[in-house]
């Protein structure tokens, strides 16, 4: 997997995978035109969207409902070092379910992707690209 992010202009930018684009900004207040998600919002996306996934597919696979699963996410601002923490995913099933398929559905959010990698840091390395200045 790999995403392209380009500066649009100021704090707003670019993010394209595979064809589809979706825009990054800030507020406001933090030197932004709101324009889009700030990148912590698009983490809470991605494990939202992930986990709408998981449940949405154990109620498709088993015709309990084909639509209606909804997801929220929220996270809190933690400090040293700044970072998102307290995670919490709360999964909305558009059908009763019992109680074993209620622990079921729950067992397959654990399944996501996106939580799976939080859970498990991977390594993550940064390489720094520059113009080396002209020699004269």
């Amino acid at each position: 997997m790999q995403i392209q992010v380009e500066q649009v202009q100021g704090v707003r930018f670019s993010i394209k995978a595979r064809g589809h684009v979706i825009v990054s900004d800030q507020p406001q207040d933090n030197g932004g035109n709101d324009t889009g998600m700030t990148p912590p919002e698009l983490l809470l996306a991605s494990l939202g969207s992930c986990a709408a996934f998981y449940a949405a597919e154990y109620l498709r696979t088993r015709k309990l409902a084909e639509n209606g699963v909804s997801v929220s996410v929220s996270a809190e601002k933690l400090k040293g070092p700044a970072r998102l923490g307290d995670f919490q995913i709360h999964v909305k099933s558009p059908v009763v379910l019992s109680d074993e398929q209620r622990e079921a559905m729950a067992r397959s959010v654990e399944h996501c992707l996106i939580k799976n990698t939080l859970l498990n840091p991977p390594t993550i390395e940064v390489e720094l690209e520059a113009p080396v200045e002209a020699s004269v």
